[in-house]
């Protein structure tokens, strides 16, 4: 591994420590249950999923395509990021079968492989949201990088509403980030715009 992987890796690792050591403090400090209630909550969690970056994605490329853009035949990428990602965050879930925290009042419990053994329902580690949003918003800074701050903002924003509604620890949230994060400008890589 090159040195200049090994700071990404490095700092991935120690973010994901840092969430497993807050897991306990964090979901019994913050949270709010009803989050959801609100619109700009709700907001937030849908760029966690293929509702939101499908019909970007297909926005995106008909306007490219529209301007015979070169690069509209990559606009699809911003369909593909979050599509491998959420697979990815779903096989991961079935390795790993830790459940989502508020079954357990925040306790880790790991679901027996024996046990509903290719049903991700109710399994929180890596959150799958999470992992789509970062996905995402990697893969939008590729396409346009000054619109990649606002992607972010809003892969963050999902996440922290996932803790916040007491669905997922912080270390569900950290490590699926990262991995959304890792996904998306692999898939993004080499992106040429006009």
């Amino acid at each position: 591994m090159t040195r200049r992987a090994m700071v990404p890796v490095l700092a991935a690792g120690l973010a994901t420590l840092l969430a497993f050591v807050i897991d306990s403090w964090v979901w019994t400090h913050l949270n709010n249950p009803s989050v959801y209630e609100h619109d700009w909550a709700r907001l937030l969690r849908v760029t966690g999923s293929l509702f939101l970056w499908a019909p970007l994605a297909l926005a995106i490329g008909l306007e490219l395509h529209s301007r015979r853009a070169p690069a509209a035949a990559g606009a699809w990428r911003l369909l593909a990021g979050p599509l491998v990602a959420g697979a990815g965050a779903e096989a991961l879930k079935l390795l790993v079968r830790r459940e989502r925290p508020g079954l357990h009042e925040g306790a880790y419990v790991f679901r027996s492989f024996t046990e509903r053994p290719f049903d991700t329902h109710d399994i929180g580690f890596p959150s799958s949201h999470a992992t789509v949003a970062f996905a995402g918003a990697a893969v939008l800074a590729r396409l346009y990088p000054r619109a990649g701050a606002v992607g972010y903002g809003l892969a963050f924003g999902c996440a922290a509403t996932r803790v916040l509604a007491q669905a997922h620890f912080t270390s569900d949230v950290v490590a699926g980030g990262i991995a959304g994060w890792a996904i998306g400008t692999w898939i993004g890589r080499g992106w040429k715009t006009q």
